[in-house]
């Protein structure tokens, strides 16, 4: 089974490092940061199920970071962990995309209860957003974002993407990606899996620099 990963964004090292170890014998996997410097490139690399967020953070308050992140469109639950206890901020928290908000000082037990109920709540819901790389995909509007810059694709060409990026780092037969995406799709009439991916490849790295996908001679494609 495979364990929720989190991450922390907390500038106390002391407690950064209690909430890593709780959090882990607790049954998570667990990333820890003091800052918010490389946090959207994690989330365009690793599969995160939930940030928690201090709000006094070095160069930025948490909510408004959060809030910054909301609407670029990354919808990874989050958690504030905060010593801002005020009516009002906490409903700044919340309007910031926030999915609960606890005080300091806190007990473990509640927190990891609480962590354990957003889970709940988001995980087995259709993901609004999926971020890979640069690439950030919105299926309930057909969106395609890369690098920030909206990019049209066909339908067959959009799911085909959200398949790879669904199932990143696994090798997709052929006949997997005919049956799952041209079947889910309708579309059959002289269309190659091979004539696909060259064309996606041509919408998504027009420049040829990024390398997503990478042929895997006599078995299929995977993305890199």
């Amino acid at each position: 089974m495979v364990k929720p990963l989190i991450a922390i964004i907390e500038d106390e090292e002391d407690l950064l490092e209690l909430l890593e170890f709780h959090l882990k014998k607790a049954d998570f996997e667990v990333e820890g940061f003091l800052n918010v410097q490389n946090i959207e490139k994690l989330l365009k690399e690793e599969p995160i199920d939930l940030l928690l967020v201090d709000r006094n953070l070095p160069g930025v308050e948490g909510a408004e970071f959060i809030k910054r992140l909301r609407e670029k469109g990354y919808a990874t639950p989050v958690i504030f962990l905060t010593a801002k206890s005020g009516d009002k901020e906490k409903l700044e928290g919340f309007e910031a995309g926030a999915d609960d908000y606890i005080t300091k000082p806190f007990k473990f037990e509640e927190l990891i209860a609480r962590i354990r109920a957003v889970l709940k709540r988001t995980k087995g819901e259709e993901q609004e957003v999926y971020q890979y790389r640069d690439l950030i995909l919105k299926p309930k509007s057909r969106e395609l974002f890369v690098d920030g810059e909206s990019v049209e694709l066909t339908k067959l060409e959009f799911y085909l993407l959200l398949e790879f990026i669904k199932n990143r780092h696994i090798v997709l037969s052929r006949e997997y990606l005919l049956e799952t995406v041209w079947g889910a799709c309708g579309e059959y009439q002289d269309k190659t899996v091979n004539v696909a991916i060259k064309r996606l490849r041509e919408k998504i790295d027009p420049d040829k620099e990024k390398n997503y996908f990478r042929s895997v001679r006599g078995e299929g494609y995977t993305l890199c």
